[in-house]
C-alpha cells in the first residue's frame, strides 16, 4: 500500500488535492514508525513523549517528501533515521541549560569520554594537556569544550532513568552516542565534486529541493516550468549523481 500511494506521488501535482490526500494517508499509514522509535525514549515521561512523538512525525514528513521509489530500498529503512535523528535533534537543542555552539555541544561529548577513559587509566582527573593529547586537539579548545560543559545540567553519563523493554535506559543512551550521520561526511565530500560539474539549472534544482527543501511544485513555479518537468529533472540529476557515486566507491 505504501508503494501504491508513493506511486500516485510521482504523478499527481504537488498542491492539488489528490496529492495531498495521497501523502496524508502516507503519514498515517507509517505513524506506527513514529511511535517505534519514540518507544526506546518512553523513560523520559509522559509529558515529554508527547513532544518526543511531535518532532518524530517531523521526521516521518521529511522521509516522505524527500523518499525516491528508485533507491531501491523499503521505505521503513529509508525513514527511521531521519525519525531518530529529528528526536535526537530535538535532545541536543532541549538539553542545556545556556546556548552552546553545536562544535562544544559535541566536544562535550568526546571530552566525556576521554576524561572517564583516562581517570581510569591514570587513576586521577586528567590533566588539561593530558586530554588534548588523547583527544588530538590543542589544549586551549578542551579548556573552551571544559567551560562549555558547564552549560549543561551536569549529571552522571551512566545515571540510570529508567527501563525498558531493552532493560535499564541510562543517560549515555540518549546523549553522548556516535551520530550515524558523521558517516556521511566522506559521501558529502565526494558528492561535491560531482555537484560543481552538473548545469547551473541542475544544480539550482538540487539546492531548491535539498537545502531549501521547496516542493516540486514551488521549484516548477520559480522555473516557470510544471511540477512533472522538475519531476523528470530531479530524477534525471539523481540517478547521475547515484551512479557516480556507485563509481567512486
Amino acid at each position: 500500500m505504501t508503494k501504491l500511494f508513493f506511486d500516485q506521488l510521482v504523478v499527481l501535482e504537488e498542491g492539488t488535492p489528490e496529492y495531498q490526500y495521497a501523502r496524508n494517508t502516507l503519514i498515517e499509514m507509517n505513524m506506527s514508525l513514529v511511535r517505534f522509535a519514540a518507544g526506546r525514549f518512553r523513560s523520559r515521561g509522559p509529558q515529554e513523549m508527547q513532544d518526543i512523538v511531535q518532532v518524530g512525525m517531523i521526521g516521518l514528513i521529511k522521509a516522505i517528501d524527500r523518499f525516491d521509489l528508485m533507491r531501491e530500498v523499503e521505505f521503513t529503512s529509508f525513514a527511521i533515521p531521519y525519525i531518530v535523528g529529528e528526536i535526537k535533534r530535538f535532545f541536543r537543542d532541549t538539553s542545556w541549560a545556556v546556548h552552546v555552539p553545536r562544535r562544544l555541544q559535541e566536544a562535550r561529548v568526546h571530552l566525556a569520554r576521554a576524561t572517564e577513559e583516562l581517570r581510569s587509566r591514570l587513576g586521577r582527573t586528567p590533566t588539561a594537556k593530558e586530554l588534548s593529547e588523547l583527544m588530538r586537539l590543542p589544549e586551549e579548545e578542551v579548556m573552551e569544550a571544559r567551560l562549555a560543559s558547564n552549560g549543561y545540567n551536569s549529571t552522571s553519563l551512566d545515571a540510570a532513568l529508567g527501563t525498558s523493554d531493552d532493560g535499564e535506559s541510562a543517560l549515555a543512551d540518549f546523549i553522548g552516542t556516535d551520530d550515524a550521520a558523521l558517516e556521511l561526511v566522506e559521501d558529502f565530500h565526494a558528492l561535491a565534486p560531482m555537484i560543481a560539474e552538473l548545469p547551473e539549472r541542475d544544480r539550482q534544482i538540487i539546492h531548491m529541493r535539498f537545502v531549501e527543501e521547496l516542493t516540486q511544485g514551488q521549484i516548477g513555479k520559480r522555473l516557470g516550468v510544471s511540477q512533472m518537468h522538475v519531476s523528470r529533472l530531479l530524477s534525471r540529476t539523481v540517478a547521475r549523481l547515484r551512479e557516480g557515486m556507485l563509481t567512486t566507491r
